[in-house]
């Protein structure tokens, strides 16, 4: 089939949730797709930081395989061995986290640790201590309780009535946090507001938010749906600040492209949670879990790349001097390049067709999320392909 003529049977039968691209990826490799018309791209979004060791990584095909042929699903009315030994390996990745949860998608995590955050405080003091503050500019998810906690007021719309007992607070602003009152539970934070427009938060302020929820025993919460697992330059991205937060949630990058996710809790958490206060039919299933160790066994080595890697492509943006480009921002292979006088939209869809699929975050970022293991021969290949395009007249 040709671009055109899936597009034609997707459109006839999938709800048009998304604005696509007029394009039908076929085929991956490494840090190559190519489209049903047998073009070749080079991937800088990794299917939005989810495909972290790049398309058909052996080491990856090889585990799902072994694990499909062996047990696909029993659910978690039993133990499995791929479970097991992720959850011990994600725990000794941190030296907070003691327990994991496994869900199916971030969103789903955030879920599962607002809940836990609920359940928490319920227990201790009782009714009425229940909110959770979020930061402006922050996603936390689709689902009405995720969006609720977004704070973003134009994922506010159509839903209504959302979920009650967030509040949303500007980054940066400690006196906001000060401020609040004796209804807060948790502070939810994101180390770099992703689909905000990868806008990393100061090291100071998150130390000193930290330090708020210390004293006043609010819980400290970590979305990590697409700062961890690499992502970075370390397996977290919390553990670029030196705190100690109480719950981090995770998935994207976690199984290479299998739906995975999850939240990890500290010593204060371990028993919040019981039988039948939190379920998923699918969490822990062994073909995810498989792929999501083999994810890790890729990952360990590459950690320092990673950093130096993005540090290379952020420098390399910069001494483009484009008059296109007004900031370049982010932290590892999680990069925002801020355009001025253009929409972000237009110039993606243009670098897509010079063969180059980047992503695009907030009103005015061009975002890239490459493969973790992209090699810098790529790189290049990628950011030549960007500047013909930025350096053009639009």
């Amino acid at each position: 089939m040709t671009n055109q003529s899936l597009k034609q049977l997707s459109d006839q039968h999938i709800l048009p949730t998304y604005g696509r691209y007029p394009i039908a990826f076929t085929k991956g490799q490494n840090c190559r797709l190519w489209d049903a018309d047998g073009k070749e791209y080079i991937d800088f979004m990794s299917g939005i930081g989810v495909t972290s060791v790049g398309h058909a990584n052996p080491l990856w095909v090889k585990a799902i395989a072994d694990q499909a042929q062996n047990l696909a699903h029993v659910s978690n009315l039993f133990y499995t061995e791929p479970g097991a030994k992720l959850a011990k390996r994600l725990c000794a990745l941190t030296n907070e986290m003691k327990g994991v949860f496994f869900s199916n998608s971030g969103a789903e995590a955030n879920e599962g640790i607002i809940k836990t955050a609920r359940k928490y405080s319920r227990d201790k003091y009782g009714e009425g201590r229940a909110t959770i503050l979020t930061l402006d500019g922050s996603f936390h998810g689709r689902t009405i309780t995720t969006l609720a906690a977004t704070g973003q007021d134009r994922f506010h719309n159509h839903f209504h009535p959302f979920t009650e007992g967030f509040r949303h607070v500007a980054p940066g602003d400690t006196a906001a946090l000060e401020a609040q009152g004796n209804d807060v539970c948790a502070l939810f934070i994101e180390p770099i507001q992703g689909e905000g427009g990868v806008m990393p938060l100061d090291a100071e302020y998150v130390q000193a938010a930290a330090e708020i929820c210390r004293k006043r025993d609010w819980l400290l919460l970590i979305d990590e749906v697409q700062t961890g697992i690499g992502r970075t330059g370390k397996w977290f991205g919390y553990q670029h600040f030196n705190i100690q937060p109480d719950g981090l949630s995770f998935a994207k990058g976690i199984a290479g492209g299998l739906p995975l996710g999850g939240f990890m809790v500290a010593d204060k958490l371990l028993s919040t949670l019981g039988p039948g206060d939190h379920a998923t039919t699918y969490g822990a299933n062994p073909i995810c879990c498989a792929a999501a160790l083999a994810v890790l066994d890729v990952l360990e080595p590459l950690l320092p790349q990673i950093s130096q890697n993005g540090e290379y492509i952020q420098e390399k943006v910069k001494a483009m001097n484009l008059p296109v480009v007004a900031e370049v921002r982010g932290r590892g292979m999680m990069i925002g390049i801020k355009i001025k006088d253009h929409p972000p939209a237009t110039i993606n869809a243009k670098l897509l067709e010079a063969g180059l699929a980047a992503l695009t975050a907030g009103t005015d970022i061009l975002r890239l999320l490459p493969p973790l293991v992209i090699e810098r021969k790529d790189i290049d290949a990628g950011l030549e392909i960007m500047r013909n395009i930025l350096s053009q007249d639009f």
